[in-house]
């Protein structure tokens, strides 16, 4: 128990910790927008697929718990890191500081990771509970889907929250490999492949079904 205090008051435990939080919400990621993407297959595999996971009862809430653990893990320990970085450098830099090996992704990390947790609340209100959808359907997602993405405004929403869990996820995954050990340093710290990859994935797997249903693709 110790030996856990000691990590998580060290900056470099922050960092695990938020890696691997991190990670557990990549994998969430992955087999969501797969989820998702059913509904480009017509009403019966999304709600069949969604009518499964009702049917496990009360065994949805495990995994559930854990994201949501990892989820305060990761918000507590950016937190914390953010505010010992400004105790350490109280006073801006003078000339402005000048990034040479980062990326807008990187730059941008924390306003978008607020924007990314003000999001999940909205999602969670609009699809899962339906206090946010004004023709939400209990167990009918392909319906909720089709109805939530006719107003513009709801799907202009959705696809500037995706474009910052893009963002997210690309400095994340790599810097993620590099607080556990993974990826040993580059001398070309802007190459990124898999986590450009699986970011471009996950970003347009999400946003390609706003834009599908609102142009009409899909009814």
């Amino acid at each position: 128990m110790n030996r856990l205090r000691l990590l998580w008051d060290s900056s470099v435990g922050k960092k695990v910790v938020m890696a691997v939080s991190g990670l557990i919400w990549v994998a969430y990621l992955v087999t969501h927008v797969l989820a998702n993407l059913l509904v480009f297959q017509g009403p019966g595999k999304i709600n069949a697929y969604s009518a499964l996971l009702r049917g496990t009862g009360g065994a949805l809430w495990a995994p559930r718990l854990v994201l949501i653990g990892a989820l305060v893990l990761h918000v507590i320990a950016a937190a914390q890191l953010t505010g010992r970085g400004q105790e350490a450098r109280p006073v801006a830099y003078a000339a402005g500081r000048r990034p040479h090996a980062s990326t807008l992704a990187a730059r941008t990390i924390r306003w978008g990771g607020a924007l990314i947790l003000l999001f999940l609340v909205y999602h969670v209100l609009h699809f899962t509970v339906g206090t946010a959808h004004p023709d939400f359907v209990e167990g009918n997602p392909y319906q909720n889907v089709i109805t939530g993405f006719r107003d513009p405004v709801v799907v202009l929403v959705y696809l500037v929250a995706m474009a910052g869990v893009g963002l997210h996820l690309y400095h994340g995954v790599w810097s993620s490999g590099r607080s556990v050990g993974i990826s040993p340093p580059s001398p070309r710290p802007l190459r990124r492949s898999l986590a450009l990859v699986l970011a471009l994935l996950v970003w347009i797997g999400f946003s390609i079904i706003p834009i599908a249903v609102y142009a009409g693709l899909v009814r």
